[in-house]
């Protein structure tokens, strides 16, 4: 019997990751992304949003790149819906896992949805009916994702108590599982345990937490160090650190997934990820993607040789 690694790892480039970008990439790249990072040994991928071309014109082909990517049937395949409506199109599709988003600011939710927060805890209610109405066979895990959860480039701080709320009103409505987002990367390790902390007191031990965290001020990989001293054990993160938010110029994407990984094995955590194939991501999105866009320590310094055998 494989054992279950010890950290499950995300990965979100195929959606968070190029959802920004100012290039379509083709559908047959995006296909090659998400074999390649199959092959590398991922258990979950973030495979694409279900939201209308007009508003992100990268998932113009979301139901194509879907459906190659659920053939891949012992991998996990998510994808982020902003409503009920794209949950809808995610269920039809066959997806194992729904990210519905919500904001923990008010004025963010509104800069991403157009809804207030209550709207949107409304639509992941029905949301909830909806698969709960599925053959049980056919029902897919939903995640309740507080985006913001850490600080918020419009509104600014969030406080803890907006953070627990939205959380336990995601624990309320049965969320399987709840994300907390640093959407900015405004986050430092010590913010990082504490929301995490009020959040697990909050929703109980019994609710599986997960941390989506980017690394717009150089902290990503210690918040990834402090959440796994609070024993969140679930991360997202995106090859060559792809991604950022529309809402924060500049900003720089998500944790690098080959860094991640490789930080955690070193640290003894088993990640169940091949480093080697996981590299190769690299060769598929440089044909597509401007190299500016492409960031990861070991694609820059490499995984030294006295290193790659306990690596």
């Amino acid at each position: 019997m494989v054992r279950a690694p010890d950290v499950h790892i995300c990965e979100v480039a195929p959606r968070d990751g190029l959802q920004n970008l100012d290039v379509f990439v083709p559908t047959e790249a995006k296909c090659a992304l998400i074999d390649a990072i199959v092959a590398a040994g991922v258990g979950e991928i973030d495979a694409g949003s279900f939201v209308p071309p007009k508003v992100v014109p990268q998932f113009a082909d979301v139901d194509a790149v879907m459906a190659h990517a659920l053939t891949h049937e012992a991998t996990t395949i998510g994808a982020l819906v902003p409503n009920f409506k794209g949950a809808e199109r995610a269920m039809a599709a066959g997806v194992k896992s729904i990210y519905f988003v919500i904001s923990a600011s008010e004025s963010h939710n509104q800069a991403n949805v157009r809804r207030t927060i209550e709207e949107q805890l409304e639509g992941f209610r029905a949301v909830r009916a909806a698969i709960d109405a599925r053959p049980a066979a056919a029902r897919p895990c939903l995640m309740g994702a507080v985006a913001t959860a850490f600080g918020c480039s419009i509104h600014g701080k969030i406080t803890e108590a907006a953070v627990c709320h939205l959380a336990r009103s995601f624990a309320e409505a049965g969320a399987d599982e709840i994300g907390l987002a640093d959407t900015v990367g405004y986050g430092t390790p010590g913010l990082i345990k504490q929301i995490v902390q009020a959040v697990q007191r909050e929703v109980g031990p019994q609710m599986p937490l997960r941390l989506h965290l980017h690394d717009t001020l150089g902290t990503g990989f210690a918040n990834a160090v402090a959440g796994l001293e609070v024993d969140i054990r679930r991360f997202d993160a995106a090859v060559s650190g792809l991604g950022g938010c529309p809402f924060a110029p500049g900003a720089r994407g998500n944790i690098v997934t080959e860094d991640l990984a490789f930080m955690l094995e070193r640290m003894g955590f088993s990640t169940g990820i091949d480093l080697d194939r996981l590299m190769q991501t690299r060769e598929i999105l440089a044909r597509h993607i401007q190299a500016k866009h492409l960031t990861g320590h070991l694609h820059e310094a490499g995984i030294p040789k006295a290193l790659r055998k306990a690596a």
